[in-house]
């Protein structure tokens, strides 16, 4: 998938209309941003990181309370706000390639592109594949190999439903790795990356499929090994962990993070929001809190982030099709 990143004036200039807006413009009252999974994973860290700098940079008045609304992939929170706060000016809603991809897959049902805004991409992170550190998998390829010689053999967790992009990632290997029928992989579905990470380490499941950054910490303290990261080249941070092309399975899983907001809201509460995200995005402390979870900086906003969703969301259904996922 290409990323299409924002221009640099472009952002200024927004900056700038957002510094210098009439006094009588939208101001946000007590907001909230969803996280539609437990605490823990990466839709959480969206919220909570983007709730702190917003609040710390100025940008809203009132702290900004962060939700935890977990189930269905996502579903809940998504009809939550489409059929309950369509037109809330104070909400905001963590999203990421598994929101992309369950629209594409029909999981979210009766939704479509258009039934939300689509308000800011602000990172990007590659995928990962961890066991225990006591795990009978030394590297990629044994683990491969035993799901080659029986796919149900190996328990996967991650922290989204069935057909997530948690799920499609270790797919993707098993196509690479010659598993003719990759949908009898034994995927187990938890409602975000903690809850899975904990399947993991009390041994529910063999390997974590999830995003490179939900999983940092726990690397740090020794009780994971990160057996392969679904990135063209090796993180800087972590430069003893080896890529899965490097490992001869030529798969890239990369994942945006970002928001979205009620369709129905006002176009001032919109245009609100997508300034004070462009704002916190240009701040150092932001850029930091991304670096230390080794997320890219990937920055879409108005009609680019608009462009950008629709692109992913034909993406993932390609994708989806090729390995069995839609007919």
């Amino acid at each position: 998938m290409k990323f299409v990143r924002t221009a640099a004036f472009a952002a200024v200039a927004a900056v700038a209309m957002f510094t210098t807006s009439p006094v009588h413009a939208f101001e946000a009252e007590n907001p909230l941003c969803i996280a539609p999974s437990n605490p823990g994973g990466g839709w959480d860290f969206i919220c909570r990181t983007t709730a702190k700098n917003l609040f710390e940079l100025g940008v809203i008045k009132d702290a900004m309370q962060v939700t935890n609304m977990s189930g269905g992939g996502g579903g809940v929170a998504f009809a939550h706000v489409t059929k309950e706060r369509n037109d809330d000016n104070n909400l905001i809603v963590a999203a990421s390639m598994s929101t992309s991809a369950r629209i594409a897959q029909g999981i979210y049902k009766e939704a479509s592109f258009d039934s939300v805004h689509w308000l800011a991409t602000f990172g990007a992170e590659y995928g990962a594949l961890a066991v225990k550190k006591d795990s009978k998998f030394k590297d990629l390829k044994q683990m491969m190999d035993a799901i080659k010689a029986d796919p149900r053999s190996v328990g996967i967790s991650g922290g989204s439903s069935v057909g997530s992009y948690d799920h499609i990632k270790p797919m993707l290997l098993a196509k690479a790795a010659g598993v003719e029928d990759v949908t009898k992989l034994k995927y187990i579905a938890y409602s975000g990356g903690g809850e899975a990470m904990t399947g993991l380490l009390s041994g529910a499941a063999d390997v974590l499929s999830g995003d490179f950054s939900e999983m940092t910490g726990f690397v740090d303290s020794g009780d994971v090994r990160i057996i392969a990261i679904l990135a063209p080249k090796r993180v800087k941070a972590y430069p003893d962990i080896m890529t899965a092309k490097e490992q001869g399975y030529d798969v890239i899983g990369a994942n945006w993070r970002g928001l979205y907001m009620p369709k129905g809201a006002s176009d001032e509460a919109k245009e609100f929001w997508k300034n004070a995200i462009m704002k916190m995005t240009e701040s150092e402390a932001f850029q930091k809190d991304l670096e230390a979870k080794s997320i890219e900086s990937f920055n879409n906003f108005g009609a680019d982030m608009d462009k950008f969703v629709m692109q992913s969301i034909d993406d993932i259904t390609t994708i989806s099709k090729e390995i069995g996922i839609l007919k």
